[in-house]
């Protein structure tokens, strides 16, 4: 077995029994048999339930969840690139403590020096309903997200430790590795989804990829910590059998910046168009009352070219992810339903021209 179990199948029991015994889980007696099976749509990591036996009944948890590097090729060239399993190992051995967004609890957090071979072991929050991005949520699911949200920001907004960890630093020559890429990306998205993609929406992809040095060069202090990729997807709703309502999943994309891109991101790529109309104003006034009574006092009127210029990001992040992951037929749908959101948002209220007076 490798130092890194990076493969489901390089788990062991005796590998299983040591982080179960080391991380409080488990005293006396072994793991004797493990299986697993693929869980979840993830295209940048692969992810799976454990199904665990023991050689006493009852000394430990029945089932587990673990994540490892993707098994196509290019998905993992691109995470390794930028950092992006180290930051989620990252987060959850250093950041989590310090918030109040609800995420699994973790057992293992292990990372090889190459950035590529990892393994993150979790308590299994199943069962559960998982986030479709493309089906939508409840009005109910969409706050129970924009509260995580706050309970993600709000602790994280101006913490000195946090703003100074070292590996969260914006790295400028990524930014602009980045940027170059971004007209290549643009163009496979254009070919991809000609017919497919409204006209009107893929306009606005196109004027984004003309104001890339506006987007990508975007300079504001951060705020506090964001998830990044805050969307339908990354979030189990009713786990453990709906004893808790939600939980945020898949950090890899968690960076230091304006908490308003996970919100714009969320509301106009996450949620679905409808549900944005017609609820936008509420979830916006929520997040501000949750930030508020989190002591970051927020208003609608302060946050909201915040947000809506933060819509963007949902915008960049389906033609970029396009471009640079696995093709899968859901990756298609699921680009396309992020990139009609994020647009619609975008035409709705103003977003490229907010930018470009910014």
């Amino acid at each position: 077995m490798t130092a890194i179990p990076s493969h489901p199948d390089s788990i062991t029991p005796a590998w299983l029994t040591e982080r179960l015994r080391a991380s409080g889980l488990m005293g006396q007696g072994a793991v004797t048999a493990v299986k697993w099976e693929p869980i979840g749509t993830g295209q940048v990591g692969d992810s799976v339930r454990f199904h665990l036996t023991f050689d006493q009944a009852g000394i430990g948890p029945a089932t587990l969840a673990g994540k490892f590097p993707a098994a196509d090729p290019t998905s993992r060239g691109t995470a390794a690139a930028f950092g992006l399993y180290a930051k989620e190992v990252g987060f959850y051995r250093e950041l989590n403590r310090h918030l109040g967004v609800r995420v699994p609890e973790t057992i293992a957090a292990e990372i090889a020096e190459d950035g590529v071979d990892f393994i993150l072991l979790f308590e299994d929050l199943g069962p559960a309903r998982g986030g479709n991005q493309l089906a939508s949520c409840s009005p109910a699911d969409a706050r129970a997200g924009v509260i995580q949200a706050a309970a993600l920001h709000a602790p994280s907004w101006g913490h000195a430790e946090i703003l100074a960890t070292e590996w969260l630093q914006p790295k400028p020559e990524q930014s602009a590795q980045v940027q170059a890429l971004y007209p290549n990306a643009q163009a496979i998205f254009r070919e991809r989804y000609a017919d497919s993609l409204e006209p009107e929406f893929m306009a606005v992809c196109e004027q984004l990829a003309e104001a890339g040095p506006l987007w990508f060069g975007r300079d504001a202090p951060p705020q506090c910590l964001i998830h990044g990729d805050f969307r339908l997807d990354n979030m189990l709703f009713d786990i453990k059998g709906g004893a808790e309502p939600i939980a945020v999943l898949d950090w890899q994309t968690v960076a230091l910046g304006n908490g308003l891109t996970d919100i714009g991101y969320f509301l106009g790529t996450g949620i679905g168009d409808d549900l944005r109309r017609a609820h936008e104003g509420e979830l916006l006034d929520l997040y501000c009352a949750e930030m508020s009574a989190r002591g970051v006092p927020l208003t609608r009127d302060a946050i909201w070219d915040d947000y809506v210029i933060g819509a963007l990001h949902g915008v960049s992040t389906a033609v970029f992810s396009a471009a640079y992951v696995e093709r899968t037929t859901r990756g298609d749908a699921n680009f396309l339903s992020m990139a009609r959101g994020g647009c619609a948002l975008a035409l709705q209220h103003g977003s490229i021209a907010k930018l470009r007076n910014t």
